[in-house]
């Protein structure tokens, strides 16, 4: 074995070196690399080592030059605990093999393999200009091999003679083992929870440069403002846009906790420190889900993210004025009206809105201040959300303060611009590219068609298109399958997240075994859904408990789950949510928040989404409809 580090790999080692060791020598190697691996795991080892072996040593008898090669079992991806079977490094041609025995689903394995060669193209640095080959080794495939939804399914008798074509027609820069198993190679985009424990814990956010490209534009333009504000002491409302998952809740989280915040802050009174700034949300599902993980982590996390709902009641009373100069506010295009303002309040009637309020406290700020509101695209889903935007020009209208400045993406402009409200565009506040799907673009765009263009071929060529590079939409007409494929794609992944979620308007889902009830959902705990270990009852990976849109915007999962219902279908060949629980209060737009809501469910899953069908005459319409759009039958062989 090489003298690279030992924490990175089972075992490395060039071809005649591994087929040249004993079967035993290698997993004992293993074994003590993987310290919790199950029996299970040991015998898996120990039934294909000298499979493997042959293969290498056939391999390297056919092609001399395959000495060169590089076996790599069981690499931990950092930061992520995921670990491909097998890497061969082919000079320059990195070959990700993954080993299945016959009892797993094709799709399965098929999709396991093809995220890890699309996260190692994504994230490690030695693979962004080179070929990445994903190989699925299964007893019962074809000796000489063929390529499935664009991965290569071999037998293993024949995985020689596939290495040594891939070697024959593939090249590249040749990559060293050292260079590859290095330390920060390999650096993921982290989920908005992940985020969170790393700012918390570390004041930093390593992640990928190709995803610091799209947002640090944002992140620069945001901390100039800030420190304009405080050498000029004025007031500054910023409005960050984006499209879903385009990492608006990353910029905020790193905003927040800005090393520079700490040498603008204004000296109070009575000389006592303050925090600088604070994160925001009325989405409370999303509150508790961070609050948890940084409890869980050793940390308070009550004073890193807050409720906008005890925030606001808390200032509300005597005129105390926030210790922060800077805010962040996300999903600020649902912020409450006066009348929702009232009701979640338990007042009888509200003069503002939440907006208002929010400019009242930061004016009370002594010196300078800075608002920075989030703003997402179609996920209004509440009721006394919907006035969007709107919202804040009246509440800059009614401010008592001169001195506020509107920074925003000059796609605002028409609600923003005159009656005196001074305005600067700025294109770096408008963040349109997704990376919550692993940098997977257009998944967005394939949803507005799924929800509400009718256009079935153009939604076909781009969900193609989506396929190709790596994001799953399956469709199934069965819950059962749904999880086994679940289970067996994330079988070794034990801190990927999956779950079930639902819309919470719809009355037939129940029948079909998926609670989506008021009372069921109400006394969910939202915190160890997203946060607990596998091995726990109440986290998501059980796939029992459901989260509805509500508790699960602004939240991800690695896969979702989602139980298609009749509240929004398709009837007569348009959409239809006729059938959806009525809202006890009136809103504008009922069957636009169905709409919304069924955006939120289709962007939760950054590897994709299953979309679960039930047998419901009323939902066969959708189930064709959806197969029209692109969507991929889990059933079928590709």
């Amino acid at each position: 074995m090489s003298d690279s580090p030992p924490d990175r790999a089972g075992w490395h080692s060039d071809l005649p070196t591994f087929h040249g060791t004993t079967p035993q020598v290698v997993v004992r190697a293993l074994e003590s690399f993987v310290a919790d691996a199950s029996d299970e795991q040991r015998s898996a080892w120990s039934g294909w080592i000298p499979q493997l072996q042959r293969e290498s040593l056939e391999l390297v008898i056919a092609e001399p030059s395959a000495s060169n090669y590089w076996a790599i079992l069981e690499y931990r991806l950092p930061r992520d605990g995921r670990r491909p079977d097998v890497i061969v490094l082919e000079q320059g041609v990195v070959v990700v093999l993954e080993l299945k025995g016959p009892d797993t689903p094709l799709r399965a394995g098929l999709d396991q393999v093809l995220a890890y060669a699309r996260d190692l193209r994504a994230y490690h640095i030695e693979c962004h200009e080179r070929p990445v080959v994903p190989v699925l080794v299964q007893p019962m495939a074809k000796l000489e091999g063929e390529t499935v939804d664009g991965a290569w399914v071999v037998a293993p008798r024949g995985l020689d003679g596939l290495l040594q074509r891939i070697g024959r027609t593939l090249s590249a820069t040749p990559i060293t083992p050292d260079a590859f198993l290095a330390d920060d190679t390999y650096c993921p985009l982290p989920s908005i929870v992940d985020a969170a424990r790393d700012l918390f814990e570390h004041g930093d956010l390593p992640y990928i440069k190709r995803a610091r490209a799209c947002t640090d534009p944002a992140l620069e333009t945001i901390a100039n403002i800030a420190k304009e504000a405080a050498a000029t002491k004025t007031r500054h409302l910023v409005f960050l846009q984006g499209v879903p998952g385009s990492g608006k809740t990353l910029v905020g989280l790193q905003v927040v906790h800005a090393r520079w915040l700490k040498d603008l802050a204004v000296l109070r009174a009575d000389g006592r420190p303050r925090p600088p700034a604070v994160y925001l949300s009325g989405n409370g599902p999303l509150v508790a889900v961070m609050q948890h993980a940084l409890a869980s982590a050793g940390a308070g996390g009550k004073t890193f993210v807050q409720g906008v709902k005890e925030y606001i009641a808390f200032y509300s009373k005597k005129k105390r004025v926030p210790p922060e100069h800077l805010v962040v506010f996300d999903e600020a295009q649902r912020a409450h009206d006066a009348a929702q303002f009232a009701k979640v309040h338990k007042q009888e009637e509200a003069d503002h809105s939440e907006p208002a309020h929010l400019l009242q406290f930061m004016e009370r700020v002594p010196d300078w201040c800075v608002l920075v509101a989030l703003v997402g695209t179609g996920q209004a889903i509440h009721v006394g959300e919907e006035a969007g935007l709107p919202l804040w020009r009246e509440a800059l209208l009614r401010a008592t303060a001169e001195d506020w400045t509107v920074h925003a993406p000059s796609t605002t402009e028409e609600v923003f611009a005159g009656d005196d409200i001074k305005t600067r565009w700025h294109p770096s506040l408008s963040l349109d590219t997704e990376l919550r799907h692993h940098l997977v673009p257009r998944v967005h765009e394939l949803v507005e068609y799924l929800v509400e263009k009718d256009d079935a071929e153009a939604a076909a060529r781009l969900a193609a298109q989506i396929h190709a590079d790596g994001h799953r939409f399956l469709i199934t007409r069965s819950l059962d399958s749904a999880k086994v494929y679940l289970r067996s794609r994330y079988d070794e992944s034990p801190r990927a997240r999956y779950g079930l979620i639902a819309s919470s308007r719809c009355k037939h889902l129940e029948s079909v075994g998926v609670d989506n009830s008021f009372q069921t959902t109400k006394r969910l705990k939202v915190g160890p859904w997203y946060n607990a270990p596998a091995t726990d009852a109440l986290s998501c990976r059980a796939l029992d408990t459901v989260v509805t849109e509500f508790q699960a915007q602004g939240l991800e999962l690695d896969m979702a789950l989602l139980a298609w219902g009749t509240d929004f279908r398709r009837h007569a060949g348009r959409w239809n949510s006729d059938l959806a629980r009525r809202h006890k209060d009136r809103v504008a737009d009922p069957h636009a928040l169905r709409r919304n809501a069924y955006r939120v469910l289709l962007t939760r899953g950054r590897d994709g989404t299953i979309i679960y069908v039930p047998e419901l005459e009323l939902l066969d319409e959708t189930w064709k409809w959806l197969l029209r759009c692109g969507a991929k039958p889990l059933e079928s062989q590709a």
